[in-house]
């Protein structure tokens, strides 16, 4: 889906984008919340709903310790081994 931004003022585009991202953040809560509640209902397997089926099952990650790895190199090694990018970055705040 494609939206014509093009016809907006720099205001509308910043407010649109607060407002998009406040609903964003409320439909995650919403996502976490049904997530859980299945997660409680079913447990492991699936389910089918009207429209789309729920499966749920187990999986193991593994994961690197960056915090413990960091202890153990030295700084010069840390350095000589990061990489630095720069990218843009946008923040949206509500206004006082």
């Amino acid at each position: 889906m494609s939206y014509d931004i093009s016809t907006l003022t720099i205001e509308e585009k910043i407010d649109a984008l607060g407002k998009l991202k406040a609903k964003i953040a409320d439909l995650e809560l919403y996502e976490k919340d049904l997530k859980n509640a299945l997660i409680d209902d079913i447990g492991s397997g699936s389910v089918d709903g009207k429209t789309f089926r729920c499966s749920i099952s187990t999986s193991k990650r593994e994961t690197l310790d960056m915090e413990a790895v960091r202890a153990h190199l030295s700084p010069q090694f840390i350095r000589a081994h990061t990489k630095v990018s720069e990218s843009p970055v946008v923040r949206i705040s509500a206004r006082k």
